[in-house]
């Protein structure tokens, strides 16, 4: 059976995170309006001391990257920022087996819920998402000016 585990991203294995952000064009437009990402911005997203930053591994390939926070400082919830598979592997479940993985983490460390955002265009991730046990609860504009729903899933 195949295994599916997380791995830190680090600036050695920064390129290959670049490589499974710019797999997804039409993520990178509706998120930042571009369709490539440069190596400097997934340097500043993935590698900060604000976010976890994690490679998502079938076995030995590399297939996606996960991107959380523990504690949002606006609202003290745990978020997850980024769930996303090499456009190659997307259709076969692995989104869905790293997010339980990733889930059965964050009960592991005792956390009680899970909030993220979902850019209200994005009718692909908010299916996914909806499926996953997350629930609306509000939307909010963001920084960029897009508007965003709040999703959030209790443990109990």
């Amino acid at each position: 059976m195949r295994v599916i585990h997380f791995e830190n991203i680090t600036k050695e294995t920064l390129y290959i995170a670049l490589e499974i952000i710019n797999s997804n064009k039409d993520y990178n437009l509706l998120e930042n309006g571009v369709a490539d990402r440069t190596l400097a911005e997934i340097e500043e997203e993935f590698l900060n001391n604000k976010t976890n930053s994690v490679f998502i591994k079938l076995d030995d390939t590399y297939i996606g990257v996960i991107d959380y926070l523990m504690e949002n400082p606006k609202d003290h919830s745990p978020w997850l920022g980024l769930l996303v598979i090499h456009c190659d592997y997307q259709g076969y479940g692995f989104g869905g087996q790293a997010y339980a993985l990733y889930e059965n983490e964050m009960l592991n460390q005792g956390v009680k819920h899970i909030r993220i955002g979902i850019i209200k265009e994005n009718l692909k991730a908010k299916q996914f998402w909806e499926s996953n046990g997350f629930l609306y609860i509000r939307s909010a504009i963001q920084e960029n000016g897009k508007e965003i729903y709040i999703y959030e899933k209790k443990f109990e």
